[in-house]
């Protein structure tokens, strides 16, 4: 997810196993959930691990209170881990089957993986309601999944993302 408030620089919120740029919010070079300058890690993406950048663009106006419910989302998931593969595939599988669910809300995680970090947030920001964050794949962010956000807000088509030269 692109976070990009007037005077930061563009930057990523996700989550990573990787520990390759420092994180923007601590200043470290951790794995899990992590803040990183954009363009940096675009170019780590497909430089080093030979990745196809897509973007899509939220299709919203974003308010101050949408702007500060991302930073307060930043601040309390910033360094969380990402999980082990097997609790990865237990946390998707409880927020797909409600059987397996516990609890009404996993807020509060002690691990996150991408989809997850994305989700909180733009529950946070009042863009999703009603599924749990574990509900959520990264498919869902893509173009060939539907995406039903709040408030008549929807993200954009897939757009390629020119990297340059070295």
């Amino acid at each position: 997810m692109a976070i990009v408030i007037e005077d930061l620089p563009p930057l990523m919120w996700h989550a990573e196993l990787g520990r390759s740029l420092p994180d923007v919010w601590s200043g470290t070079h951790h794995r899990g959930v992590q803040l990183h300058d954009l363009r940096d890690a675009v170019l780590v993406w497909t430089r080093k691990y030979g990745q196809q950048a897509w973007m899509r663009q939220l299709d919203h106006p974003v308010t101050r209170s949408m702007e500060d419910a991302v930073l307060r989302t930043v601040a309390r998931l910033d360094g969380t881990p990402f999980p082990s593969t097997a609790r990865l595939a237990s946390r998707w599988v409880r927020g797909r089957v409600p059987a397996f669910r516990r609890g009404s809300r996993e807020l509060e995680l002690e691990s996150a993986y991408c989809a997850e970090v994305v989700a909180v947030t733009y529950e946070e920001m009042g863009l999703l309601r009603g599924r749990p964050a574990n509900w959520y794949d990264p498919g869902r962010f893509w173009s060939g999944d539907e995406l039903e956000l709040a408030n008549g807000a929807r993200l954009g088509d897939e757009i390629a993302v020119d990297i340059p030269a070295e």
